[in-house]
């Protein structure tokens, strides 16, 4: 298999940078019509978009790298057996917030990462309404492009902690992440959905995102890969880096995406 070299990861981000835009039109075609949304077998909504963007996004990484396996959310079967032996593939959630598209609030994303040994090495997330995308890819920094303005590098900020910043959501989170953000001294909170809370930390508009419940490896690999090139991190809530094709299960641990490493983080967790 012909893989990847590090020294081709940034050019090869402006390239999935142009897939990622590809797929958020076609998205955006069926975002102004009268959309079906089915179920899946875990319940989960499926739209004609999330295949519409599936099927643009495999076609055109498989031209690109021929050579690179692709484990994408609308084709998540491929079993541990065969996909164990990968070191490098292509991780990608090609629309990320499907409840947000189904509800028209504009926060969902095209999400597409490249893992290499467990860990995400270059990853893009692009918002199809703003046309705003993320990129970074290991040791080149992390941008953010805005529509006809120059890229911009993006760093996590420093935490303050008489004005801590979370992303999440008050109302939606679970009982853990309610009783986390209230261990905090009046923090704000900014709800949003889909990855674009990862984008928060890594853009310095945010302290931290503490995800207690169910997620999947496509939901966080890329913005992973900003994250920690913005200097931040993801960690389970033992703080250990979350790894990527390690299991059976694609399913994720809890975890928290922070900005400031140096910040005691652990006296918020209640057992």
């Amino acid at each position: 298999m012909n893989e990847i070299k590090h020294e081709d990861l940034k050019p090869l981000a402006d390239d999935v940078r142009q897939i990622a835009s590809l797929a958020g039109d076609k998205i955006l075609e069926i975002y102004k019509t009268d959309f079906s949304v089915e179920q899946k077998e875990d319940k989960s909504p499926l739209t004609a978009a999330d295949m519409a963007a599936h099927n643009t996004i495999c076609q055109a990484l498989n031209k690109l790298t021929p050579d690179i396996p692709i484990l994408s959310e609308e084709s998540s079967d491929i079993s541990f057996d065969e996909r164990h032996s990968w070191n490098q593939y292509w991780l990608v959630d090609p629309l990320d917030g499907t409840r947000e598209f189904i509800k028209r609030n504009g926060e969902f994303s095209v999400n597409i990462a490249l893992i290499e040994a467990h860990q995400s090495i270059l990853g893009v997330i692009h918002i199809p309404v703003t046309k705003i995308c993320y990129s970074a890819s290991l040791n080149n920094g992390a941008y953010k492009h805005e529509p006809d303005k120059n890229a911009i590098r993006i760093n996590a900020r420093k935490t303050d902690p008489d004005n801590i910043i979370i992303a999440g959501s008050r109302s939606h989170g679970n009982a853990q992440q309610r009783s986390f953000i209230d261990n905090i001294n009046d923090p704000e909170v900014l709800a949003v959905g889909s990855s674009l809370k990862f984008c928060l930390v890594a853009e310095g508009a945010a302290d931290i995102y503490p995800r207690f419940g169910p997620t999947s490896e496509w939901d966080s690999a890329a913005a992973q890969c900003i994250v920690e090139e913005a200097g931040g991190i993801v960690v389970d809530t033992k703080f250990k880096t979350l790894k990527y094709n390690t299991k059976e299960s694609l399913l994720n641990p809890s975890f928290l995406v922070i900005s400031d490493n140096s910040y005691d983080w652990a006296q918020y967790l209640t057992n």
